[in-house]
């Protein structure tokens, strides 16, 4: 295998855009930024698997839209973007940005974890110092700030926190604020799993209905997630919301890599000749009509000297699918066996997921297991109520194991119970 003599080092990990676009090797995807002011819708909602470029984008987004005190335009002098034109350069730079991640709020409890979003407000209200001594903004604005920044604050003062800070920043710098907000289901789902996803479902509730339903003082939303939570358990009343599923064309190249990035990275690194079996491996998903590799698994594979292994399976893992799996049905196994062999089901796909049906209705696991990446959808035609039918497969080599491990010794533990279902997949994986 060729090897160049000099080769930037790999994005490992890597969801600082200033870094991973000056620093390491980038995969241009810039031109998210072009789709979007193309349509500007006034909230955006990206819906894909874990790992898959979602912060490092939503972080792409931050710098090229925030003012700075600094010129951060030379992280995009190069890239696809700034060969757009003028209408696109002008909003670089521009507006003030509130940016949380929430892919960190893992807690056992509702407790510890209202103090981990309290601390997450602290730093984002901290960020923008220049709020603190501002003549533009009132006195009782100062002392919101104030008390977000010394942590003395109650939980339902905090479901105040987006829109209080954008106003601030409105009436500040004159321009209305973007809010991004990545991983935003990641609390929820940890609530669902350990029990209070009553109290996280009414926070984030009437946390984002202050800072997305019809506030003033927005310029425009982006939040992205694993999962659409259904839009009567958190987006409440927000019809301006656009989503982007797996399901959609719109933005479908921006999250994971397509063929031809796979093959001009594999190319810079001197291992063309390992393309088919990346694709073994790391290819087969598919969101919208355009082919795409698991990024994680593909950078793993190249910083593991080209040898093949499971790392995005690696990376976390679906307590809720043990849950689903406790209650699954003859049907639904039969069907894992039949995806295990290589063959395609047709199944209903909902989009829309509320947690608490996950257990009562089973046949959610397709489409938990279509959006959080174990399958993909090799073609979809609308359904009844918003749903859709599809035809569904696993995609990839890497992710055969990931139902080996997660989900055949889930089987396997279930008390003896489906220990002859886990013995006919066990018995496909080997064959």
């Amino acid at each position: 295998m060729e090897q160049r003599l000099k080769t930037l080092p790999l994005p490992i990990g890597i969801s600082d855009y200033c870094k991973a676009s000056s620093e390491y090797y980038y995969v241009d995807k810039t031109l998210l930024i072009k789709d979007f002011l193309d349509q500007k819708p006034f909230v955006s909602l990206f819906t894909r698997p874990r790992r898959f470029g979602k912060t490092l984008n939503m972080d792409m987004l931050r710098v090229f839209f925030e003012k700075t005190d600094t010129d951060t335009s030379v992280y995009f002098k190069d890239k696809n973007i700034w060969k757009c034109g003028a209408q696109y350069m002008q909003h670089q730079g521009r507006y003030p940005v509130i940016f949380l991640t929430f892919k960190d709020v893992k807690y056992d409890s509702w407790d510890e974890a209202f103090e981990k979003i309290k601390e997450l407000f602290q730093k984002e209200y901290g960020r923008h110092k220049e709020l603190r001594d501002s003549s533009k903004i009132a006195e009782y604005e100062v002392r919101y700030y104030e008390k977000i920044l010394n942590g003395d604050i109650t939980k339902v003062a905090l479901t105040s926190a987006l829109s209080n800070l954008s106003q601030m920043l409105h009436e500040h710098h004159g321009i209305a604020p973007i809010i991004i907000i990545d991983e935003y289901d990641t609390p929820i789902q940890q609530g669902y799993t350990k029990k209070y996803y009553n109290d996280i479902i009414l926070f984030m509730r009437n946390l984002f209905s202050g800072g997305f339903k019809d506030n003033p003082h927005l310029s425009y939303g982006f939040l992205t997630g694993i999962l659409r939570i259904a839009q009567e358990s958190v987006f409440s009343g927000m019809n301006n919301l656009k989503v982007n599923s797996i399901l959609e064309d719109h933005y479908s190249s921006y999250f994971g890599f397509t063929p031809e990035e796979v093959q001009t990275m594999a190319a810079y690194y001197g291992c063309s000749d390992k393309y088919p079996e990346i694709c073994e491996w790391y290819d087969g998903y598919r969101f919208g009509n355009q082919e795409i590799f698991n990024p994680w698994s593909v950078i793993g594979y190249f910083g593991n000297n080209c040898t093949p292994d499971t790392f995005w399976i690696s990376t976390g893992s679906n307590d809720i699918l043990s849950n689903i799996l406790v209650s699954a049905d003859d049907d639904i196994l039969e069907n894992l066996n039949s995806l295990l062999l290589g063959e395609k089901i047709i199944t209903q796909i909902d989009m829309n997921v509320v947690y608490p049906q996950l257990e009562t209705n089973p046949a959610y696991i397709y489409s938990f297991l279509l959006v959080s990446g174990y399958l993909k959808a090799e073609s979809s035609v609308p359904g009844i109520l918003g749903t859709h039918m599809c035809e569904v497969s696993i995609p990839n080599k890497e992710v055969v194991s990931a139902y080996k491990k997660e989900i055949l010794s889930k089987l396997l533990q279930n008390n003896g119970l489906l220990v002859s279902s886990a013995y006919k997949i066990q018995k496909a994986l080997f064959s």
